[in-house]
């Protein structure tokens, strides 16, 4: 009978969720992270917190890794003499070397994993440091980009399309899942912008009204022809984006919020991880493919020219150059020249012998009894 432990090996334990939380400055991203991270508290399922903000002077919860530990931003303002938006670039630049070591931290997590981007939306999602963050989080766990938006500022319909574009925007960018969460619904409920995603119709007639009520104080005619051509063409987008309102300040709809979530895991699970596994493949396949080219090229570069035409080197030949024990059967000398032999030669020179007492400094006596000075 197997054991407990034998039957739990071979079932893979659940990974985390991370949630990747975007949003402009002042949509009220860092209450709904406090939000959020009390909810899960309140379930037993702590999150594990990034922040990735390094200019953001007091968060109002605790974060398990936060760049600030690792990173001074106003130092590296005055290190690399920056501006606030650079220096927080260069910031996330410098945590982003060591975000591999953020992967053994979070890969084994069992619940949640929050992250908390900076409120210079643009800093995050098209630097090269935030695209390689969110690329490593999603190989390693189910990932969800939770967009945040300011719901009293979006009863506009230009500043609706304007965030609605940033959203379509940044679900290009990623291809990851993706939460569209109306914020501080306390304040101004949500559902108008559900209909206005739902209906052309009443985007249109919002506009028409808009245009009535304020005229030209409200931009010139092309923007309204601009808008209406826009939402057509988002109408397709709208239709895929799944959109939550929730208040940050009361804690209203975080159950609605965490379906969602739950939905868009699945769309990774489904969707996203097998077009990433894919990817993985094909990389692999280019990669075993460019190294049997180099082989081959290697081994045609060994060949050796015959006669105007390229034999291989035989294996016999091979296998003496690699055998360091093998004997060299080249050591004659390939010189068509005549061999000398000393002992073969009659007429050898012998070096003079020293004969002592002739002249001051004594003489050397060659063989055909010639007389030379000795040194």
């Amino acid at each position: 009978m197997a054991s407990t432990a034998d039957k739990g090996k071979g079932k893979e334990s659940p990974r985390a969720t991370a949630m990747i939380v975007i949003g402009m400055a002042g949509s009220g991203k860092t209450t709904f992270m406090q939000r959020v991270n009390a909810y899960l508290h309140s379930k037993n399922q702590p999150p594990y917190v990034l922040n990735l903000d390094p200019a953001v002077m007091h968060l109002p919860f605790d974060a398990n890794i936060d760049i600030r530990d690792t990173v001074d931003y106003a130092e590296v303002m005055k290190q690399y003499n920056l501006g606030p938006n650079g220096g927080i670039m260069t910031a996330l630049n410098l945590f982003t070397t060591k975000f591999d070591q953020v992967l053994g931290h979070v890969e084994n997590r069992a619940h949640y994993v929050l992250l908390d981007t900076p409120g210079q939306i643009e800093i995050f999602t098209w630097s090269a440091s935030g695209s390689i963050i969110t690329d490593a989080l999603a190989s390693a766990l189910p990932t969800v980009v939770v967009y945040i938006i300011d719901t009293p500022r979006t009863t506009a319909p230009a500043t609706f399309m304007s965030n609605m574009l940033y959203a379509c925007s940044i679900l290009y960018k990623t291809r990851l899942p993706f939460l569209l969460v109306f914020n501080k619904t306390d304040v101004q409920p949500h559902d108008f912008a559900l209909e206005w995603m739902r209906d052309f119709e009443a985007f249109q007639e919002a506009l028409l009204e808009r245009r009535q009520t304020h005229g030209e104080e409200d931009g010139p005619a092309y923007m309204d022809s601009l808008m209406n051509s826009m939402s057509l063409v988002l109408d397709e987008f709208y239709k895929h984006l799944r959109a939550v309102g929730v208040s940050a300040m009361t804690g209203e709809g975080m159950d609605e919020l965490f379906d969602a979530v739950r939905e868009a895991r699945e769309e990774y699970e489904t969707d996203y991880k097998p077009e990433l596994e894919k990817i993985v493949a094909e990389r692999e396949r280019k990669k075993e493919a460019q190294k049997a080219d180099s082989i081959s090229r290697m081994m045609r570069d060994m060949k050796v020219s015959s006669d105007g035409k390229s034999a291989a080197v035989p294996k016999s030949e091979l296998d003496k150059y690699l055998d360091p024990n093998a004997e060299d059967e080249d050591e004659e000398d390939e010189d068509e020249g005549e061999v000398i032999d000393k002992s073969a030669r009659t007429d050898y020179y012998e070096l003079p012998s020293r004969r002592r007492g002739t002249g001051p400094g004594g003489a050397m006596e060659g063989p055909d009894g010639s007389l030379w000075p000795a040194p």
